[in-house]
């Protein structure tokens, strides 16, 4: 059953940490975290789980670590125009924030200013707050939950390497995007790589000459059946298809052979998995 917090505004990040206790994951036990650890079936918060908290925040990442529905936390990564990589998805800070503009021509110092927009959509009752930094993200789930960043800015690798490496999660943090060039970057900077590809893309892929370097591939789930065996069949060891919000979405992966599930609604569908399957 999937455990459901009354989060009226979420009182704060500090608080939700108070729950949390010594730095032991939820699903692991106390051994090392790391991608090798993760379950069979993998479920995957996709910003956090984006129906069901306000995406890409601090208090929607750390509600889907304390509920336990997922394995993997999702979230996008920009840099500022200082090199302050920060958590946002969009270019804009339209669409999310009460603010507009690009995020690229912030400073660290803008960003302070910044406040998301909760959607009127999601459940429970959500406050205002400040989208985190990466740091911020690594330093309060960095050896509690393995985490996935997508790198919406390529010229941001080299300090996303830097705050990953300095904290010592260089098998628990998978960078991810949708360059194959990049991924290679990637995976020669010694970290975790994933690629992502739409269905269209998948159309004309090879996976087979990425699994060198690629530790996860990441699969539409609206891509044909020939396609996506090819990806499964492709020798990478992880294939997980996104962005599954549905029941018979996920399990038509799963018995196409993909072995995660990146989702939206981590709650609904990773909440009726059957535990004996890790």
């Amino acid at each position: 059953m999937v455990t459901r917090i009354a989060l009226t505004g979420l009182t704060s990040t500090m608080s939700l940490l108070s729950l949390l206790g010594p730095t032991i994951p939820l699903e692991w036990g106390p051994g090392p975290l790391t991608l090798d650890s993760l379950p069979r079936v993998t479920y995957v918060a996709h910003r956090g789980g984006a129906r069901e908290v306000p995406e890409n925040s601090m208090s929607g990442l750390m509600a889907a670590y304390v509920r336990g529905t997922a394995d993997v936390l999702d979230f996008d990564t920009r840099m500022l125009r200082d090199g302050t990589p920060v958590v946002m998805h969009d270019p804009l800070l339209n669409r999310t924030t009460y603010l507009g503009g690009e995020v690229r021509k912030l400073s660290a110092g803008d960003w302070q200013g910044v406040r998301l927009r909760p959607k009127a959509s999601l459940p429970g009752s959500w406050r205002s707050e400040r989208p985190p930094t990466v740091a911020r993200v690594l330093d309060l789930l960095g050896g509690r939950a393995v985490l996935m960043l997508e790198v919406k800015d390529p010229r941001s690798l080299a300090r996303l390497a830097s705050l990953i490496r300095s904290r010592g999660l260089t098998r628990s943090v998978i960078v991810h995007s949708n360059d194959p060039a990049l991924a290679r970057r990637t995976h020669r900077a010694g970290l975790l790589t994933g690629l992502w590809r739409s269905a269209e893309q998948l159309r004309g892929d090879r996976p087979s000459q990425w699994r060198s370097y690629v530790d996860v591939l990441d699969v539409d789930h609206k891509a044909r059946d020939a396609d996506l065996l090819r990806a499964v069949n492709s020798g990478i060891r992880r294939v997980w298809a996104h962005t599954v919000v549905k029941p018979d979405q996920r399990d038509r992966v799963l018995e196409l052979g993909c072995d995660g599930v990146i989702t939206d609604t981590p709650g609904r569908l990773a909440g009726v998995r059957g535990r004996a399957g890790r």
